[in-house]
């Protein structure tokens, strides 16, 4: 069965982030029943292991093993739920079909809606869902609020079995004694700053430079990627990004995927002027910074770091 694993694309403030995603393997719990259509008692069952997310150098990692018992007597399409014990902490599952992210009213983590091969009369089928956490690591055990796995067929009599897990952090020192509840960052705390810009000309009399940009990323909420939203005066346009990243003019991706805690990184934006642009000074642009998660763009702590000027100067010579 293939792996599928593609990148979220965020597109302008808010962005689309419908994902195509991968899947893996885990531990055992006691299984949950399901019901049928007419609330009868079926076999047919779903575990769910718990979910032990372990420190690494990266925040935290982890996997939890999934096993369905269909009862069923005829071969049923399967579908697969699962709600994320941390918002954004869904990584991967090794389903057959992709899988979509969906909201959930009032609250930040998401239910992942995975499609699946068709599942015959008593089969008994493995998944292993994977995890991701970017935050730092404790020396202490945390505990999240555990997540959740809805499996569904669909044939004569339709089945859906649900069953929760539980979510703890491994301590740097490798305990799980008395954890303490984890606490993530619901506002995000992004700075950007921005230097001047100097425009060379080209050969063939056109004007071509680098804005140096650095985004810092400070606290731990969930988001799907950081944009730059590029504002030009006349004349001067955004040509891309480097190191290299998706860019939709005048957005561009931050290179390098999502951030943990304090890190930081520096990127240039390629800007240009046509030919016939009379050196000098071209104005003064601004860069602004965006966070997006699923659909929305979050709320930060302190929006008046989310954006910065820079001048544009444009020369005949090299810099």
């Amino acid at each position: 069965m293939p792996i599928i694993n593609t990148r979220r694309l965020t597109v302008g403030a808010l962005g689309t982030a419908m994902a195509v995603l991968a899947m893996a393997p885990a531990a055992q719990a006691a299984p949950h029943g399901g019901l049928g259509e007419l609330g009868e008692r079926r076999d047919t069952s779903v575990t769910v292991g718990r979910l032990v997310l372990e420190p690494t150098e990266r925040g935290y990692r982890g996997s939890v093993p999934l096993t369905i018992s269909y009862r069923g007597t005829e071969t049923a399409d399967l579908s697969l739920t699962v709600t994320e014990p941390v918002a954004g902490a869904f990584a991967a599952v090794d389903s057959d079909f992709p899988c979509f992210y969906g909201q959930r009213d009032g609250e930040l983590r998401r239910d992942i809606n995975c499609g699946a091969n068709p599942i015959r009369a008593g089969e008994r089928r493995e998944y292993t869902l994977d995890f991701e956490v970017l935050t730092t690591t404790r020396a202490y055990a945390m505990s999240a609020v555990g997540g959740a796995v809805t499996v569904q067929t669909a044939d004569s009599r339709p089945v859906t079995v649900t069953d929760s897990f539980d979510t703890l952090f491994r301590s740097t020192t490798g305990s799980l004694r008395n954890p303490r509840p984890y606490v993530q960052d619901t506002q995000t705390d992004a700075t950007v700053t921005a230097g001047a810009a100097t425009l060379v000309r080209q050969d063939d009399g056109s004007y071509l430079g680098r804005v140096p940009v650095t985004v810092r990323y400070d606290g731990d909420a969930p988001h799907d990627g950081l944009q730059l939203e590029a504002v030009l005066p006349d004349g001067v346009q955004l040509r891309g990004i480097s190191p290299e990243a998706v860019c939709l003019f005048p957005w561009c991706e931050v290179p390098g995927g999502d951030f943990m805690p304090g890190e930081e990184r520096s990127m240039e934006l390629l800007v240009s002027a046509p030919a016939g642009t009379a050196p000098g000074d071209l104005g003064t642009g601004t860069v602004r910074l965006h966070t997006v998660f699923f659909l929305d763009e979050l709320s930060d702590v302190d929006p008046s770091d989310n954006a910065a000027a820079f001048s544009i100067t444009a020369v005949d010579g090299a810099a």
